[in-house]
């Protein structure tokens, strides 16, 4: 028998339907089989290894037409609009298909149709070698139709539901020389063929039921636990399930997080977003450092997705040799924190110098940096829109799916199922807005011009229509589904296609599944399974616990002398320990117990956080003090001194810290160091000194406190010497805002800088429950470092204008309160104590799940207050 006798060919519509019909031919092992979508068939009469142009070739012809000066008049105004390459392409894709001639007709002379045909022109002259536009392959393809019994052979049509008006002529012209075999769904329009037509009747037993959802994420939950009910029971086979919409796009991000839950074996159909991909998430990065410029996250991120490519980057050391709080926004940032790591610089700076010439460095920067794959997808987001759209264009690229959609459960388009129908179909979406669609007009070719039934191959609306009847006609059992609230929360109704006599199951979220599609619904659907798991008895142990108005292991509750407990207050304490112990126990627990620290990454601000300007002032007020220690010396430095200086800091802090902490853009920056400067100035000129032969300090250590750069001979005490606050073993260590010392020790001034907000008060502030312990413990440790000083002021300097000082009235009595507090706060958490904080605190280090909430410290404070005792908490009201 010769390959020409056994010869015949299936035309098929879709991606799912070629997937479909090619599995089934493998499975039956069938022979001289040639499975073809119409372009394809027109390719293969036409011969010669022609093929229909790629959508790429295309857009390039597109954007070259577009850049060519003179070349178009009626678009020209759009044609550096982002977004007119993707817009022309989709109205001459519908041209084409619709045969619409550009170049004959009465629309001919219209200057819009006078340009679509000069860029139709421009494409040609752009494609690849053997590719053609559909209407030239489908010209050539009409011209060998007597080739087809040895082409093509005996034709079926398999279940296609609409055939677009380009290929009608060919597949009439093919009905003369060769059998045309057409299976028509029901509802589809057939009325143009003249082959043998085999019209499928309408299922009448099909089981069908209706939904509603909360939304659409809701709906895909609803819709994967059927899938999977289906699967369990035996009921369907995987390849006999489908779930379908009319725009598929939009539900991929719920789709990819409940397949990647459950490991259904679900087929994007459409293909998956490229960004839910690693070569589309090394795209993105890039895309991003292009567009938002230069910042060490941003560059972290590109260099952990871009390695193992065959690139330079390849080459680097592990790990990136400088801070990771850096702000580094410029290459010239880079370059200077890199300098003593020349290997690595030669590597990397090349590549940041590039990519801070932003998104005009886009194709370069992708040769530089992209292989493969992600090389592919970057080309073509640039050739759909500019380089500056380069976000919102790979938001839209799709990768083909792994899975075989002849094995999984496909999830498709309802024009991709119509055309491939399965016996069990859930179809989700049948909203007011979502399914039918309405059309609109065509942004390049309105109605007005032409009309639309001459270039509208399928209308949407009617296609939806259509494809909808077609699914309830070939399934057993369909599920329709209507969300009560769009993705966005605004009210919708269901679609005119759900019947109104129809019964709807209104389903809420947080129902119990009938069958789990995760651990997550097993545990809640399963009472069973949730008593005796660990972490879901755990948590709900600690909802209990959190609602009773008692005292519970999950409020800090612990043994009588818990190690960990017993190992903290031996440790040096700073300021900032002693009063997260007085104020929040638990809070003190969790930081230095636990070791539990914030984790969460500071973004490149606009303004410099609250704690990060309090850092800023004290650096400038030590780099000019210092400065001017010990010649002339601070206390009597002139003002344009003490200015001199304070430039000089200023400089240094404005060069020095984008290399080491997270700052602003550099234009807000220089503002933010110069109001900090300003502050500064204020906060050192506004008293006049007398005294003579006074030395000034700032930062100073004390109690073991390390500072870099500080010879021990220039401070004004022994480093080594510990502070121990009275009547404890507990060592107090810390650094000193400032210091003077008059001549001899004959008097000493500490003070302490603050930048925040002044209090209402301030005067009457001496503890403020704990908050403002720095100038009780100065005061010790000048107390115990400087002994034979006795005139002792400790005072608060708030910077803010107009410039507050407030000095603390009777620093000797306040040491023996605060040793006394510390003493008592002890010895309640070593008991096994650890309560939350109960003071009012504006920002709690620890705010994580429930014992951030006011509610709960309001219903537990009777009982902590009760527990500490009354003496403990009689402290907590100091002022």
């Amino acid at each position: 028998m010769t390959t020409a006798s056994i010869l015949h060919s299936v035309l098929v519509q879709g991606r799912l339907a070629f997937a479909m019909r090619r599995a089934a031919a493998a499975r039956d092992r069938k022979l001289g089989i040639q499975i073809l979508t119409p372009p394809q068939l027109a390719a293969r009469l036409a011969g010669g290894l022609l093929h229909p142009a790629s959508r790429e070739s295309v857009e390039i012809g597109i954007r070259k037409a577009l850049g060519e000066p003179g070349l178009l008049k009626d678009i020209a105004p759009i044609s550096d609009l982002p977004g007119a390459a993707r817009a022309i392409f989709r109205t001459l894709r519908n041209i084409w298909r619709s045969g619409f001639d550009l170049r004959t007709g009465p629309y001919a002379g219209q200057p819009r149709i006078q340009d679509l045909a000069r860029i139709e022109d421009t494409v040609r002259l752009h494609l690849q070698p053997g590719e053609r536009l559909l209407p030239d392959l489908c010209d050539l393809a009409r011209a060998a139709v007597s080739l087809a019994p040895r082409v093509v052979g005996p034709l079926r049509l398999q279940e296609l539901h609409t055939i677009d008006p380009i290929w009608r002529p060919l597949i009439n012209e093919l009905c003369k020389v060769i059998p045309v075999e057409w299976d028509a769904p029901a509802f589809c329009d057939a009325s143009w063929f003249e082959g043998t037509l085999n019209r499928a009747a309408p299922r009448t037993f099909g089981k069908r039921r209706a939904a509603s959802c909360a939304d659409p994420h809701h709906e895909a939950l609803e819709a994967m636990r059927w899938a999977r009910e289906l699967l369990a029971f035996g009921r369907a086979r995987a390849s006999e399930i489908a779930i379908a919409t009319t725009a598929p796009v939009a539900w991929d991000d719920y789709m990819l997080a409940l397949v990647s839950a459950s490991n259904l074996p679900l087929c994007f159909v459409h293909g998956r977003p490229a960004l839910a991909t690693r070569d589309g998430q090394r795209c993105a990065a890039l895309a991003d450092a292009l567009r938002g410029g230069l910042s060490q996250a941003r560059v972290r991120r590109l260099l952990s997705l871009a390695a193992d490519q065959g690139t330079v980057l390849d080459a680097l050391p592990a790990g990136l040799p400088v801070p990771s709080e850096a702000a580094l926004s410029a290459a010239a940032d880079w370059e200077r924190a890199l300098a003593p790591y020349p290997e690595t610089a030669s590597i990397l700076m090349p590549v940041l110098k590039l990519i801070e010439s932003g998104t005009d460095a886009a194709e370069e920067a992708a040769k530089l940096l992209l292989r493969g794959r992600s090389r592919r997808l970057w080309d073509e987001a640039l050739r759909s829109a500019p380089a500056s759209a380069l976000m919102f264009s790979l938001e839209s690229l799709r990768v083909a799916e792994d899975r075989d959609p002849a094995d999984s459960v496909a999830w498709c388009s309802a024009d991709q199922l119509a055309a491939a129908p399965r016996p069990f179909v859930w179809l989700m979406g049948l909203t007011t807005s979502g399914w039918p669609r309405s059309g609109g007009l065509d942004p390049l070719l309105p109605s007005y011009i032409v009309p639309s039934e001459l270039t509208d191959p399928d209308p949407i609306e009617a296609a939806d229509r259509r494809c909808f009847d077609i699914v309830l006609a070939s399934t057993e059992e369909t599920v329709v589904s209507a969300g009560r609230l769009s993705c966005e929360g605004k009210r919708v109704g269901p679609s005119a296609l759900i019947r109104v006599s129809e019964k709807i199951d209104v389903l809420s979220r947080d129902r119990a599944a009938g069958h789990a599609l995760t651990e997550a619904d097993r545990l809640f659907a399963r009472p069973q399974d949730r008593g005796v798991d660990p972490i879901v008895t755990s948590a709900m142990a600690a909802w209990h616990d959190w609602s009773s108005r008692k005292l519970t292991p999950h409020d800090g509750l612990v043994e009588n002398g818990h190690p960990r407990l017993s190992e903290l207050l031996p440790k040096p304490q700073s300021p900032t320990s002693l009063s997260l112990l007085l104020r929040d126990p638990l809070a003190y627990v969790w930081y230095y117990g636990l070791g539990w620290r914030d984790l969460v990454h500071k973004e490149r601000e606009l303004v410099l956080p609250a704690d990060d300007m309090g850092r800023l002032v004290h650096e400038l007020l030590r780099r000019t003090v210092d400065q001017l220690e010990p010649k002339p010396g601070f206390i009597v430095a002139a003002r344009h001194e003490i200015q001199e200086a304070l430039a000089m800091a200023a400089a240094h802090v404005i060069d020095s810290w984008p290399l080491v902490t997270n700052v602003p853009p550099p234009v807000l920056w220089a503002n933010t160091v110069r109001q900090a400067a300003e502050m500064s100035l204020a906060g050192l000129t506004f008293e006049t000194f007398t005294e003579a032969g006074t030395r000034s300090w700032t930062e100073v250590p004390f109690g073991g406190e390390v500072r870099e750069g500080d010879p021990p001979a220039s401070l004004p005490w022994d480093l080594a010497q510990p502070v121990i606050l009275p009547g404890t073993d507990i060592r107090i260590r810390g650094s000193i805002d400032r210091l003077d010392l008059r001549a001899s020790a004959a008097a000493v001034r500490v003070t302490d800088y603050k930048t925040g907000q002044r209090p209402k008060a301030p005067d009457q502030m001496s503890v403020d429950g704990g908050a403002e312990l720095q100038r009780v413990l100065y005061s010790l440790a000048c107390r115990q470092l400087l002994p034979d000083t006795q005139p002792l002021i400790a005072r608060l300097i708030y910077l803010r204008p107009p410039v507050k000082v407030c000095p603390l009235k009777n620093p000797d009595g306040f040491i023996d309160v605060v040793a006394a507090w510390v003493k008592l706060a002890r010895s309640v958490l070593e008991a096994g104590f650890v309560y939350p904080g109960i003071a009012n605190m504006p920002e709690r280090f620890g705010r994580i799940a429930l014992p951030a909430a006011v509610s709960y410290i309001e219903r537990k404070s009777s009982v902590i207050r009760e527990a500490a005792g009354r003496e403990l908490a009689a402290y907590w009201g100091t002022k």
